[in-house]
């Protein structure tokens, strides 16, 4: 099991930092229509610092130095762009070959699965309930 965590992980770290790299160049302009109207930051800006946090973080995850703490901070970034993904869905933008309401809602389902494939692969689940378990 141990070896399917850590090839889980590697997989999600290399998928994270080729994600970041295409922030900065070949997909930057289709992120940038993904950024949602309200985010009260340059939607150019909004990309580029995505991409450095994507590349960070999948780097952190390749090294699996301090493997748990990496895999919860990769979820908490999930969900925190998780209101992105939603919008791309409310106001219908198509990026990313998401070009019907179909695409865009089932990959709101994905997002999820992100989230527990960083926590198990780095098993930051485990991690966290002993945590819970040292307050108390």
């Amino acid at each position: 099991m141990k070896i399917l965590k850590n090839l889980s992980r590697i997989a999600l770290g290399l998928a994270l930092a080729l994600a970041g790299t295409s922030h900065l160049g070949s997909a930057r302009e289709t992120f940038k229509a993904q950024v949602p109207t309200w985010v009260p930051l340059d939607a150019d800006f909004v990309v580029l610092a995505s991409g450095v946090v994507e590349i960070c973080l999948g780097l952190w995850l390749l090294s699996g130095y301090k493997a748990p703490i990496a895999g919860t901070v990769t979820a908490l970034f999930f969900v925190a762009i998780f209101p992105g993904n939603i919008s791309q869905w409310l106001t219908r933008t198509d990026a990313f070959g998401l070009d019907t309401d179909e695409a865009r809602l089932i990959r709101l389902f994905f997002q999820p699965l992100l989230v527990l494939w960083a926590l198990w692969s780095t098993s930051a689940i485990s991690w966290i309930k002993n945590l819970s378990k040292k307050k108390q």
